[in-house]
């Protein structure tokens, strides 16, 4: 606004340039208080109009847990294996045929089913009824790291 159109030069002499009781259009009190002062009271329709996402939390994700793991049950690696001999991608080890999970994009192997034959699996990580199944068939588990 240019000054010559302003108040403070149009109502010199005025103690309340046509704002009414001394006092009324003085600092912040016309606007209910400094910044967000007021947004979950008095401003709090202003808040919900204009800025809907300016309260509460998004995206938070629990830092311990470390969501879902790509798991692989024991009968679906016997049958995996002879798809793979079949395929000659397998590598063997003492006659065993040496599979590693990682490679096959698997991160634990539970011990759902049973096994037929004796396998050494690599793995990050396997459930205790899984070694357990895989020792008594004659194979052993490796933990990776």
């Amino acid at each position: 606004m240019p000054h010559k159109l302003r108040k403070t030069r149009k109502y010199r002499g005025s103690r309340t340039h046509g704002w009414g009781q001394v006092g009324q259009h003085r600092k912040h009190g016309m606007k209910g208080g400094r910044g967000m002062a007021g947004s979950h009271k008095h401003k709090w329709t202003y808040i919900v109009k204009y800025m809907p996402d300016y309260f509460g939390k998004r995206g938070f994700r629990c830092p311990t847990s470390r969501g879902e793991l790509k798991t692989i049950n024991l009968g679906e690696l016997d049958e995996l294996v002879d798809k793979l001999t079949r395929e000659k991608k397998v590598t063997f080890e003492d006659g065993k045929p040496v599979i590693d999970l990682s490679e096959l994009g698997y991160e634990k192997l539970l011990g759902e089913g049973k096994t037929t034959k004796p396998l050494i699996v690599k793995a990050k990580f396997y459930s205790r009824i899984a070694e357990r199944k895989i020792q008594d068939a004659g194979g052993q588990l490796v933990k990776l790291s």
